[in-house]
């Protein structure tokens, strides 16, 4: 008889974690190999944040924080959620967690019972279903197509929505497809959800400040104000200021729902990083110039990237409103061969197949609900982005 749990066997490694070790150990062994896997950003942390760290050893701020956080860092997030996004928080109604996924997995796992439905638009981050799977739920996945821009449509959550649901989850900008929701489409979906008053929104906003014009990011409780007391916003200081080693995500929501989540913080890892979150609050409160400039370099890869997919050889590649992924389509090339006889049967067989030819890891799209596509990340150099996109069009233009 297995010791494992049986929660243990409804989840999952991640793929995109489990590809991005092959690419490193590949790398390792002697392979020039380019990894467009990760969702991280390639520049170094601001300096005035480093500096904020380094001040913070110095104090000796070194010891436990109440779980929950920092109440400076809590007032800042207080101050950031109504100067950018007019929700106004107080700090008891905040949490920092150890990631953004962490506040996710507290928000769910606190709320989520077996039998209760969490509502997943597709293509989805790796970890959502995931999680809900943990915690006893079901994920109901609506797709979300590539000719509505990998967005989902009122009519579809409304055709989703059981007595049992209990959340919706959104992330606009999109993991993994960039894709965005307008002021007027989240209106569409939130106008949905007024009318359901036992589902809950989830809003991951992890990627709200790498948005491209003319697009403008707005979130759920902004969009809808009457949705505030059933909502979690949930955001962090990883991708916005190139801090994702740093681990500091936090959310913000009704007291008694923070409160939930404190309790099984408390239980868990307790406090994020007491350096981290001083360095969180120069992050939030500190000088922001450092947001257009990355979101400047951000839109050029986007750019690069989405020209050079559309002239590979059967490759689709629509453009994204944020974050630093695209999502190519590899419809066309399904059925197709490689040099050596492989037959491409599916988007995991594209995904591996150039890695193995051409050294570029990418993330398959089966892995994210919705396929036949493929994940890049752009968060890395031009030069190196040119190669890899050299690599790709050659490998399409063998397929035969």
């Amino acid at each position: 008889m297995s010791f494992l749990s049986a929660a243990l066997g409804r989840i999952k490694p991640s793929p995109t974690v489990a590809i991005t070790a092959k690419a490193r150990e590949l790398s390792a062994a002697g392979r020039d190999i380019i990894s467009l896997s990760a969702g991280e950003p390639d520049f170094d942390t601001p300096e005035n944040i480093r500096a904020a760290a380094k001040a913070a050893i110095d104090r000796g701020e070194t010891r436990y924080t109440s779980p929950e956080g920092l109440i400076e860092l809590r007032r800042a997030i207080c101050g950031k959620f109504s100067r950018e996004n007019s929700l106004d928080y107080a700090p008891e109604q905040v949490i920092v967690s150890t990631g953004g996924k962490q506040a996710l997995f507290n928000a769910l796992m606190a709320t989520v019972d077996p039998g209760d439905e969490v509502i997943i638009p597709a293509p989805y981050w790796v970890s959502y279903p995931d999680i809900v799977r943990l915690a006893g739920g079901t994920p109901v996945i609506v797709p979300g197509t590539m000719e509505n821009g990998f967005k989902i449509t009122p009519g579809a959550l409304q055709g989703a929505i059981t007595p049992k649901t209990k959340w919706l989850i959104l992330n606009s900008p999109s993991n993994p497809s960039g894709a965005g929701y307008s002021h007027e489409e989240m209106k569409a979906l939130t106008d949905v959800l007024v009318a359901h008053d036992h589902v809950w929104v989830l809003s991951d906003d992890i990627y709200e400040h790498i948005a491209y014009d003319p697009f403008r990011f707005c979130t759920p409780a902004e969009v809808e104000p009457r949705l505030i007391d059933r909502t979690l916003t949930v955001n962090g200081v990883s991708k916005a200021y190139a801090m994702t080693g740093w681990r500091i995500g936090y959310a913000a929501g009704p007291t008694p729902l923070i409160r939930a989540m404190i309790t099984l913080q408390g239980q868990s890892t307790t406090n994020a990083c007491s350096i981290s979150q001083w360095a969180a609050v120069e992050a939030l409160e500190g000088p922001q110039d450092y947001l257009s400039e990355a979101r400047t370099a951000f839109r050029r890869r986007r750019d690069l990237v989405v020209e050079r997919l559309n002239a590979c050889e059967g490759l689709l590649c629509p453009v994204p409103e944020g974050a630093f992924y695209v999502y190519p389509s590899v419809a066309k090339l399904i059925g197709r061969h490689t040099p050596e006889g492989a037959r491409i049967e599916t988007d995991e067989d594209f995904a591996r197949e150039l890695l193995d030819a051409e050294g570029v890891a990418v993330v398959f799209g089966a892995a994210f609900g919705s396929g036949p596509n493929f994940r890049i990340s752009y968060a890395a150099a031009d030069a190196t982005l040119e190669e890899a996109c050299a690599r790709i069009a050659r490998f399409c233009s063998r397929l035969s």
